[in-house]
């Protein structure tokens, strides 16, 4: 597909169907046949969402397709809405006719996501909002949520910013979380701003991709009640602008995974050199139609133009090579392997690719 606006996150039916979003539009799905509706969003959709708006890095992001789709017709979408005062992000459920025309029973499962309503030094309204969602294989719901450039956020655990959140299709916290106090929905805290996320297969092992601030994209494998390590705060020898240095000091002074004040911090897999390049997608491929890469984890690096594939060891606790794909290069918003075997790719200039291993 081409054309499109803004495309930012894929999802599918065991038949081939594929949901897409577009950040300022809203949910489209294109059938096994090729047709194509809008469903859920903006003036022209099936189903107008009068509180949804676009804005910045926020808008209609991350989409999920319940694994039991085929009894209940859910699908999940994640989106910036003022339908509260002021605007937050926000997990909706809807419902899918069966001709994949419309959608009903909007069921808001999660309203209190924090949005960056006012800009600061670091940027305008709506940046930092995260918006990944991705069933686990024990059938809950990850979400990933952004610091919004406030430096209490990520740290605090009464609050959704700078999070992964694990729940269950109604939006409620999923057990085992292990949240060592504070809002029982979070399974992972201490994040700047996550917008990758993969489940390997065969294994509940959940890895989140993730930009730095100027140095440190990560990839990280998350444990329950696990701390990521990112504390923006004001701190000695630095100076920071409207109580958030997220982008002073270096990877020394301003680290990522800050494992001085967090001994016990979740440690990254892959670090990319050092660098900031905008890593943002992450997908497994999964299935003996990628040969020597099945199982291994693709990741996205939008600033650089790079698709990344990361070998993991057996255990999926240590990282033994990357390789960088040979491909046209493109700012990369969204990997998914669809229901057919194969890598779909979804693209800042508006197309959405499906790619064959061979």
């Amino acid at each position: 597909m081409d054309g499109l606006s803004n495309p930012w996150d894929l999802g599918f039916t065991s038949d081939g169907t594929m949901f897409f979003t577009e950040k300022c539009r809203g949910l489209s799905v294109r059938r096994a046949d090729g047709k194509v509706a809008r469903l859920f969003g903006t003036s022209g959709s099936s189903v107008v969402a009068s509180d949804f708006f676009c804005r910045g890095q926020s808008g209609m992001l991350g989409v999920a397709v319940d694994p039991d789709f085929a009894s209940n017709r859910y699908v999940f979408v994640y989106m910036s809405s003022n339908r509260s005062s002021p605007g937050t992000n926000r997990v909706v459920r809807l419902a899918v006719n069966s001709d994949f025309t419309s959608v009903s029973n909007r069921t808001d499962i999660v309203g209190d996501i924090a949005y960056k309503n006012a800009g600061n030094a670091h940027g305008s309204d709506g940046l930092h909002s995260g918006g990944r969602i991705r069933f686990g294989s024990d059938g809950f719901l990850y979400i990933t949520t952004g610091d919004n450039h406030n430096g209490a956020l990520p740290q605090d655990l009464t609050r959704l910013g700078g999070k992964v959140l694990r729940v269950d299709r109604n939006g409620a916290a999923a057990p085992g979380n292990n949240t060592p106090h504070g809002d029982s929905r979070i399974y992972t805290f201490g994040h700047r701003n996550v917008q990758g996320i993969g489940v390997r297969a065969g294994s509940n092992q959940v890895y989140i991709a993730e930009h730095g601030p100027g140095h440190s994209d990560e990839v990280t494998l998350l444990s329950a009640g696990g701390n990521g390590g990112w504390d923006p705060r004001n701190r000695a020898g630095l100076t920071c602008s409207d109580g958030y240095c997220g982008y002073d000091g270096s990877a020394t002074s301003m680290p990522m995974t800050d494992t001085a004040r967090f001994p016990d911090a979740m440690r990254p897999l892959w670090n990319n050199g050092g660098a900031s390049q905008g890593t943002g997608p992450a997908s497994f491929l999964s299935g003996s139609q990628w040969k020597a890469w099945d199982g291994r984890l693709a990741v996205g690096i939008m600033g650089a133009q790079q698709l990344k594939i990361l070998q993991l060891s057996s255990a999926g606790t240590a990282l033994l090579d990357t390789t960088t794909v040979n491909i046209e290069p493109a700012r990369y918003r969204s990997l998914v392997q669809g229901s057919d075997g194969n890598l779909y790719v979804a693209t800042d200039s508006g197309e959405i690719w499906q790619m064959e291993p061979r």
